[in-house]
């Protein structure tokens, strides 16, 4: 049985590797890593079909040196361990540590990621991790903070229209076909910058016993759809109709939120990957409007993990809907971002001398904790002192966005703060 169009095409060299050249270009970092023969573990993140699993291949072939693939869909804490003692013996014939690939390291528990830890720091394997999700929130601070950070981007226009060049010409299936690419605006609108589906979906056009093969954008949408998950052999689809599904929600749409949560249900997506997203929406899209969404998403999540499947399918469309028609907030998001966004402008402020601790005398000589005043001694348990910074005692983070809820809150700092938080 013939290998995929995509699998036939997988570059071999970096020579032949198309985008992200501001990792792999002339004088990048990754490019001199591979030049010099000194790797150190990174993780790689982007969406799907961007060259994460082709790059780490094409650097153990460069290099010469053992190269092991875990994915973290399948793979157990004793598949880890395994890896690690093969890597262990195998160090013996060559001065490189191995190469341990774990593809969706995201996916990765914590006990599995902990197992790894030992491994990378001893120089054991160089790991190289691929993920879809963002490393800040999906892998646990030691390891993330053993491993260079990789960001990788879609490929563009250019670089899909030379793939497509490139597999028509040189693929010893499709080159032996006469084919016309006559236009090519619905394979790149479907494939979204992801090499692999635009490949699937060149390869599913392709496959006619017809002499002559004319590619145009209403022969390409006519198969996708007859045939709509052909294209998406891998099940990246996924990820557009998660953002689908979240943008759905956000929009205060519940039937398109129930639509594309059966889309996800029917194509065999994980529960709990589902109730982890509705828990992330009901903390940046409703937020501060509706605090009881959290509750009852983070209660979903249980319900999830104890009932399973099928009846699982109930909580979660409860949750949607709720999320859906929730009023929506995100000036707690917005608050955060605005929080780190001055951390990292004006750096390690100095905390006020009236807010530090003072366990010893020393400190207390010192003037710490000296004219704090505790806020339940005071009527209605407050009393107006600063807490920020001196630089920064007037800066102004979190802005109410005046939903019902929300106003209340507002209306309370007012009170509270009186000038400081009128907006």
């Amino acid at each position: 049985m013939a290998q995929p169009l995509a699998e036939r095409m997988r570059p071999r060299t970096l020579d032949d590797y198309i985008g992200q050249r501001h990792l792999v270009g002339e004088g990048a970092v990754l490019r001199k890593m591979i030049d010099t023969g000194r790797i150190s573990s990174f993780i790689m993140w982007g969406p799907p079909g961007v060259g994460k699993t082709t790059l780490a291949q094409i650097i153990a072939n460069k290099l010469e040196i053992p190269f092991y693939t875990l994915s973290a869909v399948t793979s157990g804490v004793k598949d880890v361990r395994d890896v690690i003692e093969k890597a262990k013996s195998g160090r013996f014939f060559n001065n490189n540590s191995p190469i341990l690939f774990i593809d969706e390291i995201h996916r990765f528990s914590k006990s599995q990621q902990d197992s790894l830890l030992g491994a990378v720091e001893k120089g054991i394997v160089t790991l190289i991790g691929a993920t879809t999700e963002n490393p800040s929130f999906e892998v646990i601070r030691p390891l993330l903070s053993r491993c260079q950070l990789y960001v990788l981007k879609p490929l563009d226009k250019d670089d899909l229209l030379w793939l497509l060049d490139h597999a028509i010409h040189h693929d010893v299936e499709l080159q032996k076909k006469k084919i016309i690419l006559k236009e090519t605006s619905a394979m790149l609108r479907y494939s979204g910058g992801d090499a692999r589906k635009l490949l699937n979906i060149l390869e599913l056009v392709a496959d006619t016993d017809e002499d002559e093969i004319i590619i145009t954008d209403d022969v390409v949408v006519k198969q996708l759809q007859q045939n709509p998950l052909a294209y998406d052999k891998d099940g990246e689809m996924h990820y557009d109709i998660i953002s689908a599904f979240i943008k759905s929600i956000r929009g205060s749409d519940p039937d398109a939120a129930l639509y594309w949560m059966a889309r996800m249900i029917e194509g065999g997506e994980d529960p709990e990957f589902i109730a982890r997203r509705l828990i992330i929406s009901a903390t940046e899209d409703i937020g501060l409007a509706n605090p009881n969404a959290l509750l009852l998403a983070n209660a979903t999540f249980d319900a999830v993990m104890k009932i399973g499947w099928p009846e699982g399918r109930i909580p979660l469309a409860m949750c949607a809907v709720y999320l859906a028609t929730s009023p929506k907030s995100n000036s707690a998001y917005m608050g955060i971002a605005e929080a780190l966004s001055t951390v990292k402008e004006t750096g390690n402020q100095p905390v006020p001398l009236h807010l530090r601790n003072a366990p010893t005398k020393l400190m207390a000589d010192l003037g710490y904790s000296d004219g704090y005043k505790y806020a339940h001694d005071y009527p209605d348990h407050f009393v107006k002192q600063q807490f920020m910074p001196d630089d920064l005692q007037n800066r102004r983070l979190w802005h109410a966005q005046h939903t019902p809820s929300e106003e209340k809150l507002y209306q309370r700092m007012l009170q509270c703060w009186g000038d400081r938080f009128k907006e």
